[in-house]
């Protein structure tokens, strides 16, 4: 039976005085805390998304491509980074909604180009939660903390604690999350400045060379096919900093705090990058990190002995992991809020609380996460799942900046991307490309996350697509558009 108050019919400009009441009132039980968010607490969002990445991970795509074709995949990911930002900004600033990618591609790609975005971007903010739960679990362990070691209850204890932080609302939610990036950052910087200081140029390039493989050297080890295979790692000094859109109902003025934020986040990913990849390598080597699950420890630990630098940077690591656990979580239910509320997943997620948090939009992916934790133990290849739908949306999202700007040039813009389709045109390139590297590292894992995708579609196509609630604001805006363009054709 159809929803009482279905506002499927048509947008608001179409209806009726009397049809309004149940648009009203659908959309009153959807709504979000409003200017809860400055520039400060959005760029320690973007950063908190992130900066799990410095602290593990990275390192193993120095196994994939040696010191050279890591530093040669990082600043291409480095790249596309930027210039998706750049992209996104723009986007921001034209639709500041809770749907952030979905809706910039609903507008520009329609309705299967926005479900496909917003499908791969909730992939990725599903399962990396559910493997930083897992990193949690060892850092604890290995830190020796109360004696627990990586189980089922320290996983469901990080998604009971930091769901229940958000059900309390977003703007404490928001501070806790830039009070805890803040300790790991420092943390970097201490690691920096006791790394540099055993710096050796001559450990950068001592993984052995493989001669078979075409154009191998010292500093390509594995070969130029070595630095396509370590995109995915370059990424993980950065994957995450593009859901900050995703707070944009909850920013006071979005349209010029968003693109400021995501600037100035992406500013600090950028040389915590550089600092921790060439400081971890230098002062241990890459031989002895690349395979590590703590590779800033090990670099301040020559000789296995831990020191007080260590054991600090160790405890950072953890705060990094829950800035980054916690963040995401964040990411996740505003991209599953959007999607219930415009009608693509059903509709009762997206219902809020009396606090306006989208309380079902956080419990049932923090219960799908802790179910994965606990029944795989698989950290890494839910990560290079999240991945591959990190992938797939960052074309999507380029895609449709490049689609707006030719389609719609006299679109108000606030704020405009420097180089225009260019900048994003070469962010949809290095997008591409990273997808494919996914299968030269886990084609396992790229092919779970089609299927999960192909399950998706069929839900979409079969059902959901005929249900789209034309109220919801991102529909609205797509629907402006298509009014706008038949106009145009009388």
């Amino acid at each position: 039976m159809a929803d009482s108050t279905d506002p499927r019919t048509a947008p608001p400009a179409a209806t009726t005085a009397g049809d309004s009441a149940p648009q009203d009132t659908y959309l009153q039980k959807r709504t979000l805390r409003r200017g809860s968010a400055g520039p400060l607490l959005l760029t320690g969002l973007g950063v908190a998304y992130v900066v799990s990445g410095d602290f593990s991970g990275w390192n193993n795509g120095l196994a994939q491509g040696g010191f050279g074709g890591l530093a040669v995949a990082a600043v291409l990911m480095g790249l596309m980074y930027t210039c998706l930002v750049f992209a996104l900004a723009e986007l921001a600033s034209i639709l500041p909604t809770a749907g952030g990618g979905y809706g910039f591609a609903r507008r520009a790609l329609g309705t299967w180009g926005g479900f496909l975005t917003g499908t791969a971007i909730l992939v990725e903010y599903v399962l990396a939660p559910a493997a930083i739960s897992l990193f949690i679990g060892d850092y604890v362990e290995s830190l020796g903390l109360f004696g627990l070691t990586s189980s089922w209850p320290v996983y469901l204890a990080c998604f009971v604690v930091f769901i229940g932080i958000h059900l309390w609302g977003v703007g404490e939610a928001l501070r806790f999350s830039l009070a805890v990036t803040a300790v790991a950052v420092a943390a970097v910087v201490v690691f920096a400045i006791g790394a540099l200081s055993d710096f050796h140029v001559g450990a950068l390039d001592d993984i052995p060379v493989d001669a078979s493989a075409f154009g191998s050297s010292s500093w390509l080890p594995f070969g130029v096919l070595g630095i396509w295979a370590a995109f995915p790692f370059g990424m993980w000094f950065f994957l995450g900093v593009e859901g900050v859109p995703l707070a944009a109902e909850e920013t006071r003025d979005p349209a010029r705090t968003l693109p400021k934020a995501m600037a100035a986040a992406m500013g600090i990913l950028l040389l915590l990058a550089l600092v921790t990849f060439v400081a971890a390598t230098g002062a241990r080597g890459s031989a002895a990190i690349q395979s590590v699950g703590d590779p800033l420890v090990q670099a301040l630990q020559p000789h296995g002995e831990p020191t007080t630098v260590s054991r600090i940077v160790n405890y950072a690591g953890l705060a990094g992991l829950v800035a980054s656990f916690f963040s995401l979580i964040f990411a996740g239910s505003r991209q599953l809020f959007a999607l219930s509320r415009a009608g693509y997943l059903p509709r009762f997620l997206s219902l809020t609380s009396r606090r306006k948090a989208p309380y079902l939009a956080l419990l049932v992916p923090g219960a799908l996460g802790f179910a994965l934790a606990a029944a795989t133990g698989d950290g890494a290849r839910m990560l290079n799942i999240a991945v591959f739908g990190a992938t797939i949306s960052y074309a999507l999202m380029s895609l449709s900046h490049i689609v707006l700007r030719r389609r719609e040039p006299g679109l108000p813009r606030p704020y405009r991307t420097p180089g225009g389709t260019l900048t994003s045109s070469v962010a949809f390139a290095l997008a591409c490309a990273a997808l494919v590297a996914t299968f030269l590292v886990d084609k396992q894992a790229a092919l779970m996350a089609l299927g999960v995708y192909g399950v998706a579609l069929a839900y979409f196509a079969f059902y959901s697509r005929h249900r789209l609630v034309a109220a919801a604001p991102e529909e609205e805006f797509a629907a402006l558009a298509a009014a706008e363009a038949e106009l145009e054709r009388d």
